[in-house]
């Protein structure tokens, strides 16, 4: 008696693109049509614009962590673990999962949705010594970090430790660097005036970019409004510059200048996953090259999207021109290769990838922001209402709205609190210890894998 299987529908990541994906899928598919399965190491959907309100205390963790199983309807299974290299060929995905079991899962279709990871360089001591702003726990820990940092300036009678303690290094003018450094600003400022052995002028922050200019996408004017409100707020902005190595206790920038400090918090930019190098497949600058329907050339039933994908920006009109590593690209993509893939399934045509850029918003903390929906340039409270308006319309779920909102409210009328758990003290816990990069597999050790041991079912 023949047996008919479903097709297998493989979704890695859930980011913006990934679960956009799935959720497109179970509201589309009937459930006798294919069988859908999530590979994440985290049940969550991370909404990564604010994790620098939660560095900076303004919100709470679980507030900007959407649960993947919150919702009793949805089907999809979940695999709690990470892709470690896919076999096009073989048509299998490898997988280590939370219990460090190595497995491989089969699929007819596969979305690449992994994301990125952050972009480091050949420097002395970066990944030994520095911190980032890409993931839930690092934005955890570095509050705990800095707060804990004005408890040990306090507690020293060493002018120059103290002196140390108190001085803050951001590499990266993006968004993330900006408002990491604006936020963790307005932070230490409110925090040191409940220190009173501590001189409030010692408090100093150093934002540094080796770019010309601080957030180019927001246009001359804007940046440098941005940069005028960060020089007010006493903000050190170096442009220019980078660094040239780093220690436990001092930084050496490119320009040569030594600053003694024990927190340097790195967001100069991100690659794609480390996964995608496992696929062997064409790149551009690291992402890999798909088609405007977000195909893989070549290969049949493989779509890939969001930070990891160089999609093409039809939009702009420009030949080569791909989309940006945003959320608002990522979840239209997510929605639209759900859409594909059904396509795909049902023998129908597939529909390129188009959208125009609705804008940019940048959020520093407090009254001050600066905008730019649909080209409209906005500084101040107009500007921070646009900003918070659209990321708490971007949040997924009803529940994620009301504490993001019910945060903002509190803070806004009982102002920060200063209050470090401490759970993490006296764990390593900077850039190498947080997103796993050497966990991959070559594409050589991907296919020796699968032909050696057959398909594991997890």
């Amino acid at each position: 008696m023949d047996t008919v299987t479903r097709p297998r529908i493989l979704v890695v990541g859930a980011g913006f693109a990934g679960v956009e994906c799935v959720r497109r899928l179970e509201r589309k598919l009937a459930p006798d049509e294919a069988g859908v399965t999530l590979v994440t190491p985290f049940a969550y959907q991370l909404y990564l614009p604010l994790l620098p309100q939660v560095a900076s205390g303004v919100l709470t963790p679980q507030s900007i962590a959407l649960s993947l199983r919150r919702s009793k309807k949805y089907r999809t299974r979940i695999i709690p673990g990470g892709a470690i290299g896919v076999d096009l060929k073989a048509k299998v995905c490898v997988v280590r999962t939370i219990t460090d079991k190595i497995v491989n899962e089969p699929y007819d279709y596969i979305v690449l949705a992994p994301g990125s990871v952050t972009r480091t360089f050949d420097i002395p001591g970066l990944t030994e010594h520095a911190f980032g702003m890409k993931t839930l726990a690092e934005a955890a820990y570095i509050r705990d970090h800095v707060i804990s940092q004005l408890d040990l300036a306090d507690a020293s009678d060493d002018p120059v430790e103290r002196a140390a303690r108190l001085q803050f290094v951001v590499v990266g003018g993006g968004y993330a660097g900006t408002e990491t450094a604006a936020c963790l600003q307005r932070l230490t400022h409110a925090a040191v005036q409940r220190y009173p052995r501590l001189d409030p002028g010692l408090i100093k922050w150093h934002l540094i970019d080796i770019a010309p200019k601080l957030m180019p996408e927001l246009g001359d004017k804007l940046g440098r409004s941005a940069q005028e409100i960060l020089k007010r707020r006493g903000i050190e902005v170096s442009l220019g510059v980078s660094i040239d190595k780093a220690g436990p206790e001092e930084v050496t920038f490119t320009d040569g200048r030594v600053v003694p400090t024990h927190t340097l918090i790195w967001t100069a930019g991100v690659v794609a996953s480390p996964l995608i190098a496992t696929l062997g497949a064409e790149t551009v600058k690291g992402r890999l090259a798909v088609t405007a329907e977000m195909c893989l050339p070549g290969h049949d039933g493989v779509f890939a999207l969001g930070d990891s994908a160089a999609v093409p920006d039809l939009a702009k009109g420009q030949e080569g021109a791909v989309c940006p590593p945003t959320a608002q690209h990522a979840m239209r993509q997510g929605r639209k290769v759900g859409d594909n893939v059904i396509a795909a399934l049902r023998g129908q045509p597939l529909q390129p990838y188009v959208h125009k850029d609705l804008g940019l918003v940048v959020d520093l903390g407090g009254k001050d922001a600066v905008s730019k929906p649909l080209g409209v340039e906005l500084r101040g409270v107009p500007a921070q209402a646009v900003a918070r308006g659209y990321h708490w319309s971007a949040l997924r779920t009803n529940v994620a709205k009301t504490r993001v909102m019910t945060n903002w409210l509190l803070n806004a009328v009982a102002g920060d609190d200063f209050v470090r758990t401490g759970f993490q003290a006296r764990k390593p816990a900077r850039l190498k210890d947080f997103e796993y990069t050497d966990s991959y597999l070559t594409p050589e050790q991907v296919r020796a894998r699968v032909e050696g041991t057959g398909v594991d079912q997890p």
